[in-house]
């Protein structure tokens, strides 16, 4: 299939989609195309109206009118956090098959099953080593289909791609326009946490994804923020992940938190339609909900500026700038990886379930009698001594 055909079926697609969606019930409120601000949701007995308003961009081509802040599932396990946040008018929640073991799209699922019209849902295909047909990756979206209670999910993705070979996969490609035709799927997209600027040149070039889901914060690279609003402009939808840079306490910063002025950077780029930072608690939702519709201030800058200086030492970048010099190959960034989730995000659960996924050969087990390491960061960070801790964590 040439590039003016894959044009052709996609915007056939589209159009299709958006007949499909109202004939199905799901001519939902975020569709509309229009800049207007409407009230939130539905509120509980005794629940007063918030005066934060929700703030609409629209999600690339795909047409999809979605909150500038949306809902990162993956660490959610109360229903009634997500349904507190569709009362407060966020319509986008992000999850995965792989969350939880496919808990996490249970979860998600017990609240679509009721509001499944307010929302566009985000899900993924995981473990694409494993994946070794097309089929494979039509029945995980028959199991998350089932789970989330719905017959259609708006975006589906690959989940973690690392490489131009990995999203040029023509077995994969084939795989989600498979999917995207039989309806199962509106959108197709990827996500990555690494090499991401390649990635989204790449992307950009082969006109074929509708969504990307990619890390970036106020630590990222000013390339990154313009191949973000080039891929934006070619009609490609953009979903930050990893806004918080870690979401570190730090006993320097006293109580002020670093979160509503994370994502309020991450805004300024308007090539971002939204943002899915990860919510466990009412606490969360009220705080980072405010984000939305505001600027980026002097004070913004000055707790960035703090926060930054507190992670510096160890917040890992994920910029692939160390891959491949460890003579011993321990994945560094993945590493890495399993030590912000247990350091930052104070999640266990979540921290092991991404260390055990790392290939025991590429554990920093060996660094325990590693005489020199090898490995240089260009952001200082002192890679001996990460590996070190996470084998005293994980070990």
């Amino acid at each position: 299939m040439d590039k003016f055909e894959k044009k052709l079926n996609r915007r056939g697609f589209i159009q299709k989609g958006f007949v499909a969606g109202i004939g199905a019930g799901l001519g939902m409120p975020f569709l509309r195309m229009e800049a207007e601000r409407v009230r939130p949701g539905r509120l509980g007995i005794g629940q007063k109206q918030e005066t934060s308003v929700p703030e609409y961009r629209i999600l690339g081509r795909t047409g999809l009118r979605v909150t500038t802040v949306g809902y990162g599932a993956m660490r959610t396990r109360d229903p009634a956090v997500i349904h507190r946040a569709l009362d407060l008018g966020l319509n986008y929640i992000d999850t995965s098959r792989g969350y939880m073991d496919g808990y996490n799209e249970i979860v998600v699922g017990r609240v679509l099953k009721t509001r499944r019209q307010e929302t566009a849902i985000a899900t993924k295909i995981t473990n694409l080593g494993d994946m070794n047909t097309i089929q494979q990756c039509i029945d995980s979206v028959d199991q998350s289909l089932r789970a989330l209670q719905t017959d259609t999910i708006d975006v589906i993705q690959l989940h973690n791609l690392k490489s131009v070979d990995a999203i040029q996969n023509e077995m994969f490609m084939e795989a989600l326009q498979r999917i995207k035709q039989s309806g199962k799927a509106r959108f197709i997209g990827f996500t990555t946490h690494r090499n991401e600027e390649a990635l989204l040149e790449a992307a950009i070039d082969m006109d074929f994804y509708d969504v990307i889901l990619v890390k970036y914060n106020f630590k990222a690279s000013e390339r990154l923020g313009l191949l973000i609003r080039k891929a934006a402009d070619a009609g490609i939808g953009i979903v930050a992940m990893k806004t918080q840079a870690g979401g570190y306490k730090d006993h320097r910063l006293g109580n002020v938190s670093p979160h509503q002025a994370a994502l309020r950077w991450v805004l300024q780029n308007h090539g971002v339609a939204t943002t899915i930072p990860s919510m466990t608690t009412y606490g969360h939702l009220e705080e980072n909900i405010k984000a939305m519709g505001t600027r980026l201030g002097w004070s913004d800058r000055t707790i960035l500026h703090r926060y930054g200086q507190a992670i510096d030492k160890r917040y890992c970048r994920m910029c692939d700038g160390c891959s491949g010099t460890c003579e011993h190959s321990v994945d560094v960034l993945e590493v890495n990886r399993s030590l912000m989730y247990m350091e930052g995000y104070e999640d266990p659960s979540l921290a092991w379930d991404t260390y055990r996924r790392i290939d025991n050969e590429r554990r920093p087990d060996i660094c325990t009698t590693c005489s020199q390491c090898t490995v240089h960061c260009v952001h200082n960070l002192d890679i001996r001594r990460s590996m070190l801790r996470a084998n005293r964590i994980f070990g």
